[in-house]
């Protein structure tokens, strides 16, 4: 939402009588985030009868001269008069396709279904209610954060990975493989994954059976010729168990392929 000021306040400023409130909403800023400040502000001094407000909220900025741009401590001392309230900040600054910075602010236990963008900064927690997660960073994700992330989304089905960056701390994962040290990150309930914006590192990262175990059949978007390097032409020895778990893969950057790519994945249906 790009009208976050003409829109949205005028349209509760209309419903100034609301007792509860829960604003869900991913809005574009000019020149600050939304934070407790401006929610104080703009909301909570216009409706005053007001006993129970929680929130979801995006704001997204463009960067262009700002000076002493707000950390993720900044941001959450906003919030100190927001007594016997959870809040929860992130802040995530980026350099790509443009300078922009993002910063997610919440209500604890959040109640939402979808969990958008999550970084390397994630400050954790428990997220009984989420279904949906994608995961954006320009900082490589390692093993251990997605522990991290299978730890705090257990019902988990639909993943997302937007991430260019190949992961640091791959040959220290071969070594723990061998000391039988890794721990696998088990998905209990994913059934979609989009691996078809990151690099292959990943595709590795939850084919391998020694790092990833899925529980269901899943559906995978991915790219062919990323495949096919990972799994060395279709080769591979541990990637073949969580292979015979995709149940459909999407290709999307052929409608071509091999019959040994039809005989890696034995059971998928192949679109």
């Amino acid at each position: 939402i790009w009208y976050y000021n003409e829109l949205i306040l005028p349209l509760l400023y209309r419903t100034s009588n609301l007792e509860k409130l829960d604003l869900n909403i991913s809005v574009n800023v000019e020149e600050t985030f939304i934070d407790g400040n401006s929610l104080k502000e703009n909301i909570l001094n216009h409706m005053l009868q007001l006993n129970e407000f929680t929130f979801d909220i995006y704001s997204s900025m463009s960067i262009k001269n700002q000076m002493n741009l707000p950390s993720k401590e900044d941001i959450q001392q906003t919030f100190n008069h927001f007594q016997n309230t959870k809040i929860i900040s992130c802040v995530d600054y980026f350099l790509e396709p443009y300078k922009y910075g993002r910063c997610h602010i919440y209500t604890y236990p959040s109640l939402t279904n979808y969990y958008e963008y999550i970084s390397n900064n994630f400050p954790g927690d428990s997220y009984p209610y989420v279904r949906v997660v994608s995961l954006y960073d320009e900082q490589p994700f390692e093993h251990g954060f997605f522990i991290r992330i299978a730890q705090s989304f257990p019902l988990m089905e639909k993943l997302s990975i937007f991430n260019r960056y190949e992961q640091n701390q791959k040959d220290s994962y071969k070594l723990m493989n061998a000391e039988s040290n890794l721990l696998i990150v088990k998905y209990n309930y994913l059934v979609e994954l989009h691996i078809d914006r990151s690099h292959d590192c990943y595709i590795e990262e939850f084919l391998c059976d020694t790092k990833t175990y899925f529980q269901n059949n899943i559906t995978l978007w991915s790219h062919y010729e990323a495949l096919q390097r990972v799994t060395y032409d279709f080769t591979r020895d541990d990637t073949r168990i969580n292979c015979t778990k995709i149940s459909e893969l999407v290709l999307l950057d052929t409608d071509q392929y091999s019959k040994s790519c039809k005989d890696y994945f034995p059971f998928a249906i192949i679109e």
